[in-house]
């Protein structure tokens, strides 16, 4: 083996070392994050800033977005459900795509990547100046009094964020599908109830909380241990926001895999 293969494999292996030892810190610290939520005194303070906090920094970006995707949905599955003559189950086709999948996809990719963000930024900071030893030293759990109002703060805006999109989406795909392209407003309305089920809703509230809760987790994480002074804060904040969306999605998909073999599917 040549010198060049061996520190080619060299290399991967110290990769695949990184990003095992990587995973296994993450998940240290969910665990860790679980234990603290139930020690008292909780910092009701620091999670209301927190959640307000986020909140202002996502309302507006997800309503923006879910107008024009819940658009987008109604009017692709509208014609591809006129070509096979099925005009009468255009809404509840848009409601399910809408409810189940892209509701809880764009809250989380605006909670990630403004908030969580935010979140690495600001624990990056404070790790950088050492605020973060200074609580250690002076026995105060960083865990306890920082992370987990951030991580329970996402979450509850990422449920909460997650109805106010599946209502614009919803309301947003009415809109073109009737004005649009000329649908019966009834036969949308009345076509909710044909393939779409309160269970549906349930999931998909389920996978905004999740959604959130790792988002909050990634980005402690990688905020609480940068690396390289403040270059390394920004790369922090970076590789939070990618490491979230793999994650994201690769949860929504293990998720509705299971919903789909769980749930069975409402019958027109």
């Amino acid at each position: 083996m040549t010198s060049a293969t061996t520190r080619g494999v060299d290399k991967v292996v110290k990769a695949g070392n990184g990003a095992l030892e990587q995973t296994g810190n993450i998940v240290q610290l969910a665990v860790d994050v679980v234990r603290q939520s139930a020690v008292r005194p909780f910092q009701w303070r620091e999670f209301i800033q927190q959640a307000w906090f986020i909140a202002s920094v996502t309302i507006l970006p997800t309503a923006l977005i879910a107008i024009p995707f819940g658009a987008v949905v109604s009017l692709q599955t509208g014609s591809l459900i006129k070509q096979i003559g099925a005009e009468s189950y255009t809404g509840a086709a848009s409601v399910l795509v809408v409810i189940q999948q892209a509701s809880p996809i764009i809250t989380v990719l605006l909670v990630s990547g403004a908030a969580g963000a935010a979140v690495a930024a600001d624990l990056g900071s404070r790790t950088i100046r050492e605020e973060i030893d200074a609580m250690e030293v002076l026995g105060i759990n960083p865990i306890q009094r920082l992370v987990v109002p951030r991580v329970l703060a996402m979450m509850l805006i990422a449920v909460l964020l997650n109805g106010l999109v599946a209502v614009i989406g919803i309301g947003g795909g009415y809109f073109f599908n009737v004005v649009v392209q000329g649908g019966t407003p009834g036969a949308y309305l009345a076509s909710f109830g044909s393939l779409a089920q309160l269970p549906d809703l349930y999931v998909s509230t389920v996978k905004a909380a999740i959604f959130g809760i790792v988002a909050g987790i990634v980005a402690a994480y990688k905020g609480l241990n940068p690396r390289g002074g403040p270059k390394g804060v920004g790369d922090a904040v970076n590789q939070s926001v990618v490491i979230s969306f793999l994650l994201l999605f690769f949860a929504n998909l293990i998720i509705t895999a299971i919903y789909l073999q769980v749930v069975p599917p409402k019958g027109g």
